[in-house]
């Protein structure tokens, strides 16, 4: 039996779960998630609790027992508080900058790189410098896709580690030509 698969997920207050077959829809107070997932494995509403099992100890039914309590806690998590991913930026010139609810990046190209939001997701600048970043909306999912897309637009080179890194990420560092070792 998964582990992760065998924990109940509570359900706060002011969320409410709609489950019909293998389609459920979770409402909050931050907003509303819905998902289709694998018919092979059951999802119940039990004491304010969802509970996840699975029909057999079949692989395949193994192996989406955990995915699916993940993704439903996920969907739980984001419509009651939400989540953010912080990015930090490095290097002399580069900054962020918000032009309305656009993200605007000058990270050494001879343009500035716009990021437009999709629905759901919102850009901070926190930072009065402009050296972080911080994306944030419900959908955990698509969270981490739009970081790695700002992310990959100058990610961390190894020499002098400029560049745009998530928050708390090491950046191996190469020692660079060995003459300028002395």
């Amino acid at each position: 039996m998964s582990r992760v698969g065998k924990l109940p997920i509570p359900i706060p207050k002011g969320v409410s779960v709609n489950i019909n077959k293998n389609a459920v829809i979770v409402k909050g107070p931050k907003g509303e998630l819905s998902r289709d997932l694998p018919p092979e494995i059951n999802i119940a509403e039990e004491e304010g609790r969802v509970v996840v099992t699975r029909n057999s100890d079949n692989r395949f039914h193994r192996s989406k027992h955990g995915l699916t309590r993940a993704l439903l806690n996920n969907m739980i998590v984001g419509v009651s508080t939400g989540f953010s991913r912080q990015l930090d930026i490095e290097g002399v010139g580069y900054r962020a900058a918000m032009e309305g609810n656009k993200l605007v990046l000058n990270v050494g190209y001879s343009h500035p790189v716009v990021f437009d939001p999709p629905t759901g997701i919102s850009f901070d600048v926190p930072d009065r410098n402009g050296r972080q970043i911080v994306v944030s909306g419900i959908d955990k999912e698509l969270i981490g896709e739009i970081a790695a897309r700002i992310r990959r637009t100058r990610p961390p080179e190894p020499y002098k580690g400029k560049g745009i890194r998530y928050a708390g990420e090491v950046v191996r560092r190469k020692a660079g030509k060995a003459g300028k070792a002395k």
